[in-house]
């Protein structure tokens, strides 16, 4: 999925790395592993009205700048990104974290990554929308 592959190539993975205490290589499969999890969580409430509308209302929220040009973890906002992760999954969190903790050979890494990753997601998929209500060829044009 391109999407996924674009917030990836964004993603600090050392920083993150260094922050989680692991090692490169280890966070980029939790990253890999943790990633496609939240975009189906979010998929999953968008595919109701009212999932759709609480996620576009979180969209809104989130400030597209947060991804642009590479993205600084001393931005990336963990309370928020904690709600936003209790938001997606909901009464399944600790389930999913813990599967999910469990893939990646037990530990808390994945519950302290998604605080992570959340914000994130979310900027990303505010410049995405963004970028679709931005009429073509017009970017730059004074009026």
């Amino acid at each position: 999925m391109a999407g996924l592959d674009d917030i990836i190539d964004n993603l600090p993975i050392r920083d993150i790395a260094r922050k989680l205490g692991v090692d490169e290589p280890t966070a980029r499969k939790a990253i890999d592993d943790a990633l496609p999890a939240l975009v189906a969580g979010m998929g999953a409430n968008a595919s109701d009205p009212a999932g759709a509308a609480s996620l576009e209302k979180a969209v809104v929220k989130h400030d597209p700048k947060l991804v642009e040009g590479g993205v600084n973890l001393d931005d990336v906002d963990e309370a928020d990104g904690r709600k936003i992760v209790r938001n997606v999954f909901g009464g399944n969190t600790d389930q999913v974290v813990g599967a999910l903790d469990k893939k990646e050979g037990g530990g808390d890494l994945i519950a302290k990554l998604l605080p992570i990753l959340a914000p994130i997601v979310l900027s990303f998929l505010a410049q995405q929308f963004q970028k679709k209500q931005a009429p073509s060829g017009t970017a730059g044009e004074a009026p």
